[in-house]
Formats: C-alpha cells, sequence, structure tokens
C-alpha cells in the first residue's frame, strides 16, 4: 500500500481557480485547506469536495503554510497554491512514487499559463518542491517566496503542475508591484554598496536569462510579455531598496526642497 496523502492548500477568495485544484486531487487521502478569510464561494465549494478547512488570520506566506502542513492529517504531503492543478500523468507518478519513497522530498515541474497560452513544453519549466515528509521540512524565510525546504534526499518528478497564474497584464504587473513592495522593506538592512550597479545590469541579465535559458522565445509574444515583466521586477525589488535607502538618509523635519 501506498503512503497516505495529503494535499494542503491555503486560500483567500479562490473560488475562480478551485474547482479545477479539487477534481484533480481526488486521489489523495485528505485535502487540508487553510483558509484567511474567504468572503466569496470558496468555502461552499470545499465543503462541497468534502475538504477539511481551519481558518486563521493571514500571518505571512511562510507561517500561514507551516500552519496548513502542521495541521494535515498526515506526514507525506502534497503543498499546492490554490491556483494550480494536478495533471492526469502527475497524480498517477505520485502515487507509484508513494508505493515505496526513495527520497525524502520530491521537486515537481510547474507549467505556466501565461496570459492567453500555455507554456510551450519546449520552455523550461521551474521546479519546486511540494511533495514531502513534512517531518523533515521547514519553510525558508522569505517574506513572499517562502517555500519548504527539505533535510533529507530530494528526487524529482518530471509530469508538471498546472499553474493559472495571472491571466492578465493588469494583474500581472499589480502582483509585481504588491511582491516587490513586499520585499523591499526586508531586503533593505542587507543591500550592498553594489546595489546601483544591480539596478544598471541585472535586469537585462534576468530578461537574456528568461529569452535564452528559460527559452521564453518558444512562447512567442506571451514569453516576451513575460520575459520582460520578470525583467522589471528585477528592477522594482532594487529601485524600492534604493529608494527606501534615500528616504531614510535625507528624512527630517526640517526637511526642504
Amino acid at each position: 500500500m501506498r503512503q497516505p496523502l495529503s494535499v494542503v492548500v491555503t486560500t483567500l477568495n479562490n473560488a475562480d481557480t478551485l474547482p479545477a485544484l479539487l477534481e484533480s486531487v481526488r486521489f489523495a487521502d485528505e485535502v487540508y485547506v487553510l483558509d484567511s478569510g474567504s468572503t466569496d464561494q470558496t468555502l461552499e465549494l470545499l465543503l462541497a469536495a468534502g475538504a477539511r478547512i481551519g481558518s486563521q488570520p493571514f500571518q505571512g506566506y511562510g507561517p500561514q503554510k507551516a500552519a496548513a502542513i502542521n495541521a494535515a492529517s498526515h506526514d507525506w504531503v502534497l503543498l499546492l497554491d490554490a491556483d494550480e492543478a494536478v495533471t492526469p500523468a502527475l497524480a498517477a507518478q505520485i502515487q507509484a512514487t508513494l508505493m515505496a519513497p526513495m527520497c525524502d522530498a520530491y521537486r515537481i515541474a510547474r507549467r505556466e499559463r501565461m496570459f492567453w497560452q500555455w507554456q510551450h513544453p519546449g520552455s523550461k519549466h521551474n521546479r519546486h518542491l511540494r511533495l514531502f515528509d513534512r517531518r523533515l521540512i521547514s519553510m525558508s524565510n522569505d517574506p513572499i517566496h517562502a517555500a519548504p525546504e527539505s533535510r533529507g534526499r530530494i528526487g524529482l518528478i518530471d509530469a508538471p503542475i498546472l499553474h493559472w497564474g495571472e491571466p492578465d497584464l493588469y494583474r500581472k504587473v499589480e502582483k509585481i508591484n504588491r511582491y516587490s513592495s513586499g520585499m523591499a522593506a526586508a531586503r533593505l538592512e542587507r543591500a550592498s554598496a553594489l546595489l546601483p550597479l544591480r539596478l544598471v545590469f541585472y535586469p537585462p541579465l534576468v530578461l537574456l536569462k528568461q529569452l535564452i535559458v528559460k527559452r521564453q522565445l518558444l512562447n512567442g509574444w506571451a514569453g516576451w510579455i513575460n520575459a520582460v515583466s520578470l525583467s522589471y521586477y528585477a528592477f522594482l525589488k532594487d529601485a524600492k531598496v534604493l529608494e527606501l535607502q534615500r528616504q531614510k538618509a535625507t528624512s527630517a523635519p526640517s526637511d526642504q526642497p
């Protein structure tokens, strides 16, 4: 028999994407969802699907996910975002893996929905640690992109998670602006003297990496727009740190233009 599996999700007003997720994880032994105050149809959808639901105010990305993982019934956890779903091929691979796990955690490829199209199969998929024995993981301290880190052996699973992400450029830019602001304060104290050079040279390098190394060119205009957006994100993260530095250095009650 395979190891029992808990699918763990954190939610806040995710009624648009939850049906696809819930349908895709019917093979799991449990779906545990930690909600932080949804006011749409999220809770009704979860109840109808038989999910176990917890609730607490949002504590930050890392602490919220850690609380959800700790509340799961089983030691083996599949951690998903509310705008993701498991492909049939991935469901089969997970179940086969849990028959006799050779590692303590597994990275899984994620295929992105880029605005109006799915990511080209030939472009590079990011891999995220999502299937793991929770007894051997801890959450990273990143204020925005907190993720589980395993102290054990890590393997790979080829079949992808599907990620709907931002459906249009407006929401992509909105998320970039929100995330970069959230990271700026945390990065202020450890910003290096090379920050101005990063502002000039790092964004173009990110653009080239996205287009060539990540093979975003295969995604056509959607790939180009996504690559430029991520370059802009890299720029904003450093620009907002520089802005905070200058504001801190020049702030005074008698400050005049």
